[in-house]
């Protein structure tokens, strides 16, 4: 089995993903306005070689009705949320070599946009800087925050696609690889035989200019994608390069890694060409026993109200007001379509009662997989799980901050080096290097080749 790909998950707001951890007394998530919490977790990171940095984003927020949830407000579930672009700068600049991947959505401001700030962070970052590409998170408040209508949600892909396109063309086109001349002598800065204007017209989006920004070390950011759902798949074999999944069921789990291999191979890439990531939380302690008082004091932390108010915000779906011994009713939502599927029947297999649905969720979160032991113990369990599932590592979720991570650093990380499942240290000097051991960017099977000058 190869090294894991490890990534720390994080959103600029407090908590982890289980429960309401700003609460407890050593938990320093609460600063997370405080530019010192953000470079010293960075610097933390890095010096235990893990690969990057996610930092989950949304213009939303939980709501139902047009009315404010109660209990996001109280327990500092989903409510609120910083810009995550803003603190990218100065965490490159206490570091070297852990990468960074920020969240962005394509139904909020247009491409062009976006594309030229990602520009601008790959050159600040030495290319260590990706793109997690969502349509929508949270979308129905962030549409209305917005002054938009909520887009459907194989719509909002379709669309996606022409963004990425449009992207692509500015980032991949503009340019040339040696347009750049700097030659004070002569007074030339470029050649104005290797810069052009680009011209993309859609069903959707259009542009005609250029990125005024030069080449930069990846000139396109690692492409990222979460979303497991039919439509979310086919946008991930075509555009991706990593995956984001949720946890849960290693079966479950085995079809959708299945999936996205297979979706990649529909658009001419290997299978291997996308890295599938999978969302766990984990919790350690020196022996089982210490673990498994961390857990149960995570879940005294955890409520069937904070744990509603998120599922609610990202599928539009109260729990509390359905009848908690039926399974749930609605199969299909325009908003957080891989949640809901999540606990809909399969295969044979009848679909949870909703009481089970809202347990499960105040337990394992919106990523659905907690590993608990003692570190030997746990590192077992992370094993199985990827042979399993085939998938390539994880996205590690958070709860106490610092502390689970120290713990994961300090206890796991050892065990699994001395099995050859973590990394040692960093290889490659962009994050795509260090992803795929091959070239700085876009690879020639991945379609936005095309757009290459």
């Amino acid at each position: 089995m190869k090294p894991f790909t490890l990534g720390i998950f994080q959103y600029i707001g407090p908590n982890g993903t289980v429960g309401s951890a700003w609460q407890h007394p050593s938990d320093t998530s609460a600063d997370f306005l405080k530019i010192s919490h953000w470079t010293e977790l960075a610097q933390k990171f890095e010096a235990a070689k893990l690969d990057f940095l996610f930092l989950a984003d949304s213009y939303g927020f939980p709501a139902l009705n047009g009315e404010l949830i109660d209990a996001s407000v109280r327990e500092g579930r989903g409510i609120p949320h910083g810009d995550p672009m803003t603190i990218i700068s100065a965490m490159a600049a206490v570091t070297t070599e852990i990468g960074f991947i920020l969240t962005t959505s394509t139904t909020v401001e247009a491409p062009a946009a976006n594309a030229r700030r990602f520009a601008t962070l790959d050159h600040f970052t030495d290319g260590r800087i990706g793109w997690n590409i969502v349509t929508g998170s949270s979308g129905a408040t962030a549409a209305a925050l917005m002054g938009k209508e909520l887009i459907s949600h194989d719509l909002r892909y379709d669309m996606a696609d022409e963004y990425v396109d449009v992207s692509l063309a500015l980032w991949e086109g503009s340019w040339r690889d040696d347009a750049l001349v700097l030659d004070k002598a002569a007074g030339v800065y470029a050649d104005p035989e290797k810069v052009r204007l680009v011209h993309y017209e859609g069903d959707y989006f259009r542009t005609d200019g250029m990125l005024n920004v030069p080449p930069s070390p990846q000139r396109t950011p690692l492409l990222v994608q979460a979303g497991a759902s039919g439509r979310g798949r086919r946008f991930a074999g075509r555009n991706a390069e990593a995956v984001f999944l949720a946890g849960g069921d290693p079966a479950v789990v085995a079809k959708n890694v299945a999936g996205i291999r297979q979706a990649a191979v529909d658009e001419g890439r290997e299978p291997d060409s996308i890295k599938l990531l999978v969302g766990a939380l984990f919790i350690t302690a020196p022996t089982r026993d210490e673990a498994k008082a961390k857990y149960d004091e995570m879940l005294a932390m955890s409520t069937n109200e904070g744990a509603a108010a998120i599922y609610a915000g990202n599928t539009g779906i109260d729990l509390l007001a359905l009848d908690p011994d039926r399974p749930l009713e609605q199969t299909n939502t325009e908003m957080g379509q891989s949640n809901l599927e999540r606990y809909l029947a399969k295969d044979g297999t009848p679909a949870p009662l909703v009481r089970d649905i809202l347990e499960n969720f105040r337990t394992t979160g919106i990523n659905g997989s907690v590993f608990v032991g003692s570190p030997d113990e746990v590192a077992d369990q992370a094993e199985a799980f990827i042979a399993a599932t085939g998938g390539d590592g994880f996205l590690i979720q958070p709860h106490l901050t610092p502390g689970t991570y120290d713990d994961f650093i300090d206890l796991i990380l050892p065990v699994l080096r001395d099995r050859g499942l973590a990394k040692a240290d960093y290889s490659g000097d962009t994050l795509r290097q260090r992803m795929f051991g091959a070239g700085p960017q876009l690879p020639d099977n991945h379609h936005g080749r095309r757009f290459r000058f």
